[in-house]
């Protein structure tokens, strides 16, 4: 199983508050996310197509920061972009990504101010230069959700 790191693009088509764990309610602007995480544990770069299921049957309670926005109905998951790595970078990316923070978002084992970032422009190409700066060959997977024509 490959590890390694990834990020999630996500958006929402309107602003709107998401309670988010201990975290508690946050407003979310209309626009994109980046999240970045890690998958160096044992299910490797399969932790991000856990997420994609998350957000496609939405079947599970939220556990992680990032599932309480994979299960609420105002963000589509749009694109997993990942690299086979063994090196913790997770935080790196998360620097080389920065822009706009929810600050104490899925960083709660690190002292990064975030790990998730706004961006009102799709961040595909962006994300991928920042894989790409830190030495990663980025793989993109878009998502196809069935609402997809109504969305941002």
């Amino acid at each position: 199983m490959d590890k390694g790191v990834y990020c999630l693009v996500l958006a929402s088509n309107a602003a709107r508050p998401v309670r988010i764990g201990r975290l508690g309610v946050r407003e979310f602007a209309g626009g994109w996310y980046v999240y970045v995480g890690s998958a160096l544990g044992s299910g490797g770069l399969a932790r991000a197509e856990r997420h994609i299921r998350l957000h496609l049957l939405r079947d599970r309670a939220p556990r992680w920061h990032i599932d309480h926005l994979l299960v609420d109905p105002g963000f589509r998951l749009a694109a997993v972009v990942q690299a086979a790595t063994p090196r913790h970078v997770e935080c790196d990316l998360a620097r080389t990504i920065g822009g706009a923070p929810v600050p104490g978002f899925g960083c709660s084992d690190c002292s990064c101010r975030s790990h998730l970032f706004f961006r009102p422009e799709y961040p595909v190409a962006e994300v991928v230069s920042a894989f790409r700066a830190l030495g990663l060959h980025a793989r993109i997977k878009t998502i196809k959700n069935e609402s997809d024509k109504d969305r941002v």
